[in-house]
């Protein structure tokens, strides 16, 4: 944001802007440094220095302050790397989406700003070049939370086109927000892979010391440099320290804190494989690497609600839903219930051809609508359990099966059939 009042004022009396060195007085005070950028949040008073200590001061502008230009930025002119490529070494494809991952900051000013190419997220990890050639390009520089399901369609097509090219693994950096969401789409849309898809994000800014995106995208590589893997996954901090990192199932990760490093877990399932260093350990059951060619089944109805039950959920909102879609995922209570005057609500969109799915906001263990009168009054309605699926898992699948077929009982077969480990009959602790 541009600054607005008194310090718009001085800013433009003194010729200075963002990133132009910079002396404020106040008070009997100078401090100086780098023009920052005004953010949103800031009160229209404060002008933010960058110091040469490398630390960030607001400083208050009043009448009297002054303002003064010590020196212009400079503008410096980047030439495009060439990315370096070995014959003896593997080739690895890393398909930017963006994300915190994807962002890359200007030590002069401290601002951090999206990667304009995958080249310069790749050059801000050096060493993924010491493990293998890198294929780099930005499909999409988005916030995850704007991803769409048209962007998990072209996500699937372009990971298809790298992997039967020649790439034997393919990352996919990605904000951390709907991480879960994108991976369980990837792991229906690809069939007989042929090197691992690594979904990979970072909680920190690479602007911060503890930023945890040069461990994550190295992990990512080793996965497909040095393993069989043969499926999609996501890989994270396992602690919050850096010493190792764990790759999980991509139906079966949820992010469950919102600002760890080590947010994500596998969730009913151990983790796929744990990473510390140059060493990968398989600790849970993984596909192996398929002969190929690989195949996209990118066919997708996005007609679809994810809806959590809660008390006090009135029927006329489900209904409301429900006439607008073609399926609906409940999260329920427990081992998947809702109340009792939802139950017209289930019966009269499964009438009228409406998929109900139901999962557990629990998210470890399973629906069981076995025990009580209730859950048996649900599947008497038409509700669909689908065991220990995630809810978040269980929305893309819904999408995904409608996709793949328009008859009623053939949906429901595919919700119930283990399509890629989103379904597991036992669960460890």
């Amino acid at each position: 944001m541009t600054h607005t009042g008194l310090a718009a004022e001085l800013l433009k009396a003194a010729g200075a802007t963002v990133g132009d060195t910079i002396c404020i007085q106040r008070d009997g005070e100078k401090h100086t440094g780098v023009l920052m950028p005004r953010h949103e949040f800031s009160d229209e008073a404060i002008i933010t220095l960058k110091l040469p200590s490398g630390y960030n001061i607001g400083v208050r502008i009043a009448k009297g302050s002054q303002v003064s230009l010590v020196s212009k930025k400079e503008v410096k002119t980047v030439a495009r790397k060439k990315m370096p490529h070995d014959q003896g070494r593997k080739d690895v494809a890393v398909i930017s989406t963006g994300g915190t991952i994807a962002s890359y900051v200007d030590y002069r000013t401290g601002a951090v700003h999206p990667a304009k190419s995958a080249e310069e997220l790749v050059f801000s990890v050096p060493e993924l070049m010491d493990l293998c050639n890198i294929r780099a390009k930005v499909l999409y520089s988005i916030l995850s939370e704007n991803m769409t399901v048209s962007h998990w369609q072209g996500l699937a097509r372009a990971i298809g086109e790298e992997l039967n090219s020649g790439a034997v693994g393919v990352i996919v950096p990605h904000g951390t927000d709907t991480m879960g969401f994108t991976s369980a789409a990837l792991s229906f849309m690809l069939k007989n892979l042929t090197g691992p898809v690594v979904c990979v994000g970072s909680q920190r800014s690479s602007d911060r010391p503890s930023s945890d995106a040069t461990m994550n995208l190295l992990a990512a590589t080793r996965l497909c440099v040095d393993t069989d893997l043969g499926e999609v996954v996501v890989v994270m901090h396992g602690e919050p320290s850096d010493t190792f990192c764990l790759a999980h199932r991509g139906t079966k990760v949820r992010k469950m804190h919102s600002s760890r490093r080590d947010a994500f877990a596998s969730v009913n399932i151990p983790p796929i494989a744990r990473v510390e260093g140059p060493d990968v350990k398989f600790v849970g059951p993984h596909l192996r690497r398929s002969e190929g060619p690989v195949e996209v089944r990118d066919k997708i109805d996005g007609r679809v609600s994810l809806l959590y039950f809660y008390p006090g959920f009135e029927e006329e909102h489900f209904d409301l839903i429900a006439s607008h879609v073609k399926g609906v995922v409940i999260a329920g209570t427990g081992l998947g219930h809702v109340s009792e005057p939802i139950m017209s609500s289930i019966r009269k969109a499964v009438k009228r051809g409406v998929h109900v799915v139901v999962t557990t906001q629990c998210l470890y263990g399973a629906v069981n609508l076995n025990v009580y009168s209730t859950g048996r009054d649900m599947v008497a309605a038409g509700a669909l359990p689908v065991g220990d699926m995630l809810p978040e898992t269980a929305y893309v699948k819904l999408m995904w099966a409608m996709g793949q077929t328009d008859d009623y009982s053939e949906v429901n077969k595919l919700m119930l059939t283990n399509i890629a480990g989103e379904l597991t009959d036992r669960r460890e602790l």
